[in-house]
This record gives C-alpha cells, structure tokens and sequence, in this order.
C-alpha cells in the first residue's frame, strides 16, 4: 500500500537529515522512487548467495545517482549551495535504511507495472493565461489597473472547463481550461491569445497574439498543443520538406492513441499558429498585430500576409547582414598587380579556360553596340594610401525557381482562384465561367457546366484537349518533361519545356490555341540572397521572367533600405536587365550603386557580340576591371592564380532546398502559397546565420579597422 500523507511526514522527519530543504527533500524523494528497480535488483543478488557482500554493484550505483541528484540540486538551486558539498553526507545519511525506507513508501516487492503506475501519474494541467493584470487598461496607478477575474461561464463547471492536450512528450492528456477577464474592458484572456472589443459599445472582437504562449489551441472542439510541439514541426520542416499533412500522420503514428487523433486541419493551424507568432516577431510586426477574434485558420494567414509582405516579402535582418562570405574590404587594380596577379583579355573569365560562347572571337563577329546612355564605368586603379579608408563591398545574387501555384484562367490576370478545388477564375472574372472557353469566341456555353459554346468545332477541339490532359498529375507532367529534355529537348534551352501536341483550330495551330479551360500558374518565384546564402528578398513573376518584374522585386525589397543596396548584383541576365534599366531610366539609382554581373554558369554560354555583357558584366574578368571579384592565390608550388571572391552560384543552392516544397506549394491558395514561402525564407536565413557562426565567418573588429583605415599608428604624446 502507498504511503499516506502522514507516513509520509514521517517519513521525510526519519530519513532525511534535518537540515535539508523542503524542495530538496521532494526532489530527491522523486530520485529515490525512480531509483527503486535498481534496488529490486539489489535485493534479488543479495538474496541469491549467503556469502554475498551487502554492498553490491548495484548498491553503489545506487549510491553514485543520488550523490549526483544531491549535487545537481545543489548547483543549480542558488539557495542550497553552501560552498560545501554535503552531497555524500546526505547520500550515506539516507542509504542506512534504505530498505526500510522502501517499506515505508510502500514500494517493497512492487511490481514493475505498480512501480509505473506510482511514477507517471500525473496531475491535470491547467492552461491559463501567464498575466496577472490587464493588458490594455491604464497603466502606473495599482487602483485603476483591475487585476484579472475568472470569467464566468455558462457550464456548471465552476469555469474549468475539460480540454484534451498533447503534451510536450507527444502524449493526449486531459487537461482545464480556465479562461481570465477583465471587468472594465471586458477583454478575455486565453493561453495563447487575449481577444477585446474593437471599439467601445461595439459587439465585434478583435484579438491580439501572446507570443510566449505555452499552449496554442488548434480547434474549436477543445484541442490543444504544447508549444514544444511546433519545434518538431519545425524541424521536420527543414529537415525533410515535410508538411503539415506528413507531420500530422507522424505524429498520429508516434502517439498510437486509438481515441484521440490529430487531423491535417488542426496540424495546419498548429503550423499557421506557431510560425505567425515567429513571423509577426522576425518582421517586428508583432506590437500592432490584431486580427478578428477567433479568427479562421485562412483569415488568420492573411492577416499575417498583410502585415509582413503580399506577393513578396523582405527578410529584416538580412538587411544588417555581413559576413565574410558575401562582404569583403573594397579592392583595387593595383592590389592585384601587387598581389603578382597576371591580367589578360577583357572576355576571359577567372578560373575558365573559355570566353563567352566558349571563346568566339568577338572581334570576328557584328557587335551589338552599347546603350546610348549607359554611364561609363568607374576606374579602380589605384588604392588609397595606407590608414586612409578603402569601403567595403557586398554580393548579392538573383535567380527564379519554378516554384507555382495556380492562379485565373486569363493570362494578363493575377487574381487568386475563387475556387481551388475546381475553379478556374479569380472573384472578377467569376462571369467568365459561363462564356466558351476558346478565346475570343465570347457565345456562351451551350449548357450548363459546359467548356464551350455549341459550335461543333468548339466542342470537338476540347474534347480532344481532356483527352490529352484529363490524366495528367504533376509528377507526370514532370517525367514527360524530363524525358522530352532527355531524348528530343531542344540543346542551348533554358529551364524545361513540355511539347504539346493539340489538332489545330480553324487556322490556328492547337498549342497556339487560347484556352480557359484550366487554371493557369505563376510563372516563378524570383529570389535575392547574398553570397552567403542569407536571404534578403523575394516577388513572383506571373507570366515570364520578364526585366520590368524583375526590377520592380528589387526596387520592393530596397524600397525601404535604399542604402543597404549591394555592391554587386548576380544574375544569370544580369545584361538584359542592366540594358532595360539604362533604357528606361538612365538616373536610376541602380546605376549608381550596383554593378550588375552574370553568374559565371550562364556567362559562357552568352553571345560573344554582347559588348554590354562582355564588358560591365563579366562575373570575373581577368584583365582587372572588377578587382572587387577576384582573388589571387598561391597554389603549393608557389605559382599565384587567380580566382573567384564569391560564390556566385548560391541561388542555386537555396533553389535545391526549395525542390523539395514543389508539390506542396503547388496545391496551395496565393494566401497559404506567401504564407509558406515567408516561414521557408526565415528557416533558411536563421540556418545561415547559424552556419555563419559556427565557422566563425563574423565580420570582426579587424576587418572594420581596415575597411575605415584604422591601423596601428604611433601616438604622439606631446601633441
């Protein structure tokens, strides 16, 4: 039998030395209940020869935990330390009688099954709200600040009222929900979240997030999480590209409770709960976010999209960003020549063997002439004088990622499907649906539901085209693409192509035809990192990679930092682009203050005639120009080369990661689609920052020194 409350007293006054504290004395009363099947077998081998010492190996075990429990609770309770270790006093104190002591508590000859009946039952948790006083009522005097009330409720439960809850051990517990308020404003205090009214007098409630909260609710019917959770899904996240269907099958499986499951709609307000929190707090929107109270998983997302970034987002902190793989001291011509760099031809890259298009002779060739305006470039000969300042600069690179989702069936429209199940047009062209699908045929549909309209021709060519399409998956649109790339694709393409073979319309040929008879997708999402990897930005692009979208992402990322504006802007048509801008504009201030070079991959394989590209965008030209781009080394038998300064390929190294969230972010609405995209950028940039610091690549003091001109200089006391 147990022991009773009063055993237990006595227990405590026998065979705990007197001096111990109260909250040691129950902590180590847990260690020596745990310790109990070390003592059964204790027991059993001394029961098992006559000649046995009494100190066996496992009494010493015994001995050896308890002593450590004595001393961890000493070290970490500042209370207890005395400066005096009485750790192996107490243990040979409570060790005397120890069986006697597992008598008492009613533990001798217990079963393994009673023994974890009597360790893991535990007590009911009580979510609760972490605040004594209220948030929103005047502050400073204690009189007009009320504290918090329990809020009535309408059960006869005395306002507790019965939750499920899985606990941080990933086990459903039943658990009390007690809910505060406060009576002069009326607002209501949950765990995770304090809801009030909007105005005063008005019946509408909006609700603000707790961003410490230790238990976050996941549905209406009473389900909670513990926060320790949303690591988990975190890091499946990262780790495995898992969503938040695989996470919730996952933990279905690891919990093997037949009563109590948790569905994909509640893991995806888990994961919408967990990373708005960790979002609102990154972009240091989290003072002023409100949204309506008790808000719908898609509500809340969106107003989380609203207040960090629609259709593209920026990264804060990587504005400040600096390390040593994307920030180095400015550098100059003469650095290289007296580094003993050998500088060649203007069209050679450093570290290739080949020009553009793989070493035609420009000269040979009919040039394409540089733009009419385009600003001359700026010598870097000379380095200023030792102690005066050099600058530093930063490399940051581009490139888009056919990472879709499915938007209105109308080419030039960028609005979100009304229905994504099944539909095919945004909330304005909603109409559209009863209108024949072949473009401009403008007759409406010859029944209801119906593609076309009843022209036979009409109805002909789309029955044609369900044939061809009403099959296809998106792993099967990717095996045909990568067959047609790997047997009959076109050499010299760029990126994959999926050759449709449709009859022809009338005159028009069938891949020309223009259709709604589907939904139609973004054309890539367009991201902006440094060197590093630490991303800084991202936009979309809806219909092609086009220079205008392009620099219209950049001009929204800088729009607010336009003095954290990089040095160097890596881009596989980083000539395109700078043309377009001259054209456009030939005071932008990209001109000013970024040079725009093409990533060393897709620079061999552009025209030789491009002067443009072959003279201001070389990603590291070997006569000298760009001296910020280039490093010269010595290999082991003392011979100086030259090299790259950055990695100009790391675009492609985020775009790898996100391979793994293609199909994912297919199948999401444009809400859940940004939502995703900002979580997958703040994983990416808080693991850089993280690489960054484990290598030790920090900007140091030393290398701000240089960058101001701040040496070792002599001290001139009498000055």
């Amino acid at each position: 039998m147990p022991a009773s409350v009063r055993q237990l007293i006595l227990i405590l006054q026998l065979f705990f030395p007197p001096e111990l504290a109260v909250q040691q004395a129950i902590y180590v009363l847990g260690v020596l209940i745990s310790l109990y099947p070390l003592f059964r077998l204790h027991s059993n081998q001394l029961n098992e020869a006559r000649r046995q010492s009494p100190l066996t190996g496992w009494k010493r075990t015994i001995k050896t935990l308890l002593t450590r429990a004595f001393g961890d609770e000493a070290d970490n309770v500042e209370a207890w330390t005395t400066g005096i270790s009485l750790a192996q006093d107490y243990t040979e104190y409570i060790c005397t009688d120890i069986d006697t002591l597992y008598t008492q508590l009613g533990l001798f000859n217990a079963s393994p099954d009673d023994l974890s009946s009597f360790l893991f039952r535990r007590p009911r948790p009580i979510l609760t709200t972490r605040r004594l006083d209220c948030k929103f009522c005047p502050q400073g005097d204690r009189n007009l600040v009320p504290s918090l009330r329990r809020r009535k409720s309408r059960r006869k439960n005395d306002g507790a009222q019965k939750v499920w809850l899985l606990d941080a051990t990933f086990q459903w517990v039943s658990a009390d929900l007690v809910v505060a308020h406060c009576g002069r404003c009326k607002a209501d205090y949950y765990p995770d979240i304090i809801t009030l009214k909007e105005a005063p007098g008005s019946s509408h409630r909006s609700q603000v997030l707790e961003y410490d909260a230790e238990y976050l609710r996941v549905s209406k019917s009473g389900i909670w999480v513990h926060r320790k959770i949303t690591v988990a899904q975190e890091k499946a996240l990262h780790r495995f590209h898992s969503g938040w269907s695989n996470f919730g099958d996952w933990v279905n499986d690891s919990t093997n409770d037949i009563n109590i499951k948790i569905t994909y709609r509640q893991s995806k307000r888990l994961f919408l709960e967990h990373f708005a929190r960790r979002l609102l707090v990154a972009h240091e929107e989290d003072a002023d976010f409100t949204c309506e109270a008790h808000a719908p998983a898609d509500s809340l997302a969106a107003a989380v999209r609203k207040a960090i970034g629609e259709n593209g987002g920026v990264i804060p902190a990587a504005m400040s960003h600096g390390c040593m793989d994307c920030t180095h001291v400015k550098r100059y011509k003469s650095d290289l020549v007296r580094e003993g760099a050998i500088l060649t031809g203007d069209a050679e890259i450093v570290g290739s063997e080949a020009g553009p298009a793989d070493g035609v002779d420009p000269t040979a060739l009919e040039q394409q002439p540089l733009p009419a305006n385009l600003p001359p470039a700026l010598a870097q000969q000379e380095a200023p004088a030792d102690g005066a300042p050099r600058g530093h600069i930063r490399l940051a690179v581009m490139d888009g990622k056919s990472l879709k989702y499915r938007k209105c069936a109308l080419d030039d429209c960028r609005g979100p499907l009304v229905n994504y199940k099944n539909g095919r047009f945004c909330e304005t062209h909603l109409h559209m649906r009863d209108i024949c699908g072949i473009i401009p045929c403008g007759r409406p549909v010859h029944s209801p539901g119906a593609l076309t309209c009843n022209n036979q021709t009409h109805i002909d060519w789309h029955k044609q085209y369900e044939d061809r399409f009403h099959r296809l998956s998106f792993p099967g649109v990717q095996r045909v693409i990568r067959r047609q790339n790997g047997e009959d694709g076109v050499p010299g393409t760029r990126g994959p192509s999926l050759q449709v073979q449709l009859q022809a319309l009338d005159d028009t040929p069938g891949e020309q035809v223009v259709h709604t008879f589907k939904a139609k997708s973004i054309y890539c999402l367009q991201t902006v990192q440094w060197a590093c990897g630490m991303p800084i930005g991202w936009g979309k692009c809806y219909r092609s990679e086009s220079t205008p979208q392009v620099l219209g992402i950049l001009n929204e990322i800088w729009k607010g930092n336009p003095g954290t504006r990089p040095s160097f802007m890596v881009y596989d048509k980083a000539c395109d682009l700078l043309r377009h801008i001259v054209t456009q504009n030939p005071n932008d201030l990209w001109l000013q203050t970024t040079k725009f070079v093409v990533d060393a991959w897709h620079y061999i394989g552009h025209r030789a005639t491009d002067i443009l590209c072959r003279t201001r965008c070389n990603p590291a030209p070997a006569d000298g120009t760009q001296p910020d781009l280039v490093l010269t080394v010595q290999d082991d038998n003392g011979v100086t080369h030259q090299t790259r300064a950055f990695n100009t390929e790391t675009a492609e190294q985020l775009n790898s990661w996100l391979n793994g969230f293609e199909s994912q972010l297919r199948q999401m609405t444009e809400v859940n689609y940004d939502f995703f995209i900002h979580v997958l950028m703040m994983i990416y940039g808080e693991n850089v920052e993280k690489r960054v610091m484990e290598k030790k690549k920090e900007l140091t003091e030393e290398f701000w020194d240089e960058v101001n001109g701040v040496g070792d200089m002599d001290v001139d006391n009498d000055g």
